[in-house]
């Protein structure tokens, strides 16, 4: 399984490291993503979904149904 945001659509970044000498080489910059189970009161049921940190944020703020319909809104959720 592919480390995807299930919600918003993050994934990895491509970089560089860059040494002293300021040799590059190629690097990625992975999603910090968690598993993470949710309650969604609409269902009475709760889901797990693998998400990034930030997404966990926004869900504490905005609430888990605003953020489920602004993803399937986005095309990220079925």
């Amino acid at each position: 399984m592919s480390r995807v945001c299930e919600l918003t659509g993050k994934k990895a970044m491509v970089g560089n490291n860059v040494s002293h000498a300021m040799n590059k080489t190629k690097r990625k910059f992975n999603v910090n993503l968690v598993k993470k189970r949710f309650f969604v009161p609409e269902e009475g049921q709760w889901i797990t979904l693998k998400v990034a940190a930030s997404t966990i944020k926004t869900i504490n703020k905005k609430g888990i149904s605003a953020v489920l319909k602004e993803a399937q809104k986005n095309g990220f959720v079925k």
